[in-house]
């Protein structure tokens, strides 16, 4: 997928399909189906975990993928495509974009951002990467560094990110890293309703990725569940 190609993306929504193992949805296939509905309902493209759902998801919808691998190790706390092993399999399924923590926690192997970053870069000089970040600084960083696209995946899961949070009326964050960044700004993380999807997009946001929302009926259903619960 060319840079020129994205702008498919520009001021619409990306659905997040993912389920990890220990939820009730977790099928390639499932998300597969979940990314088609996903575009019957008008999404302009999927994130995804995992080569086998990017795979599956591939078969049912042409639309661009956001592609992640969650994996946990040992020595870092970052799970979010962590190493040049996650990388390279993402690669192999051809995802137009590749997401990554970039976050300042020390990676596998103690690996700075920046190293990996460099070295991602070197390997594959022609693929799109997005930065997940949780912080205004973070994300002014991972701009300097030439991240194609500029996420607010973590803002609220990291500790330095504990007290922010995407709020209907107080996008604060938002504002700023699309006011100071040179590169795309995608919003993600705790848009959870229309209104706040559409307000991301007035702010300036490049392109909206919503997620839990939309794709995990679990959480949906507790929502409707804990509102009668009086």
């Amino acid at each position: 997928m060319t840079k020129d190609k994205t702008e498919q993306l520009k001021g619409k929504l990306i659905v997040s399909c993912q389920a990890l193992s220990n939820e009730p949805l977790h099928s390639s296939f499932i998300m597969g189906r979940m990314a088609l509905a996903a575009r019957e309902g008008g999404a302009a493209g999927i994130r995804a975990n995992t080569k086998e759902d990017i795979l599956e998801i591939r078969s049912q919808v042409d639309l661009p993928v956001i592609g992640i691998v969650k994996r946990d190790y040992k020595d870092s706390e970052v799970y979010i495509t962590p190493t040049m092993k996650e990388v390279d399999e993402l690669m192999e399924v051809g995802a137009e974009i590749i997401a990554l923590d970039a976050t300042g926690a020390i990676r596998p192997g103690g690996l700075t951002l920046d190293t990996f970053f460099g070295r991602i870069k070197e390997k594959y000089p022609g693929q799109l990467w997005m930065a997940d970040c949780s912080t205004v600084q973070e994300a002014l960083h991972a701009d300097e560094l030439g991240f194609d696209f500029i996420g607010t995946t973590m803002v609220g899961y990291t500790q330095q990110s504990k007290d922010d949070r995407i709020e209907a009326d107080d996008f604060g964050i938002i504002r700023e890293i699309v006011a100071k960044a040179k590169h795309r700004v995608i919003a993600e993380g705790n848009i959870n309703t229309p209104k706040k999807a559409r307000r991301v997009i007035e702010l300036g946001a490049f392109s909206v990725v919503v997620g839990s929302a939309i794709t995990r009926p679990q959480l949906i259903t507790k929502d409707f569940a804990d509102a009668l619960d009086f």
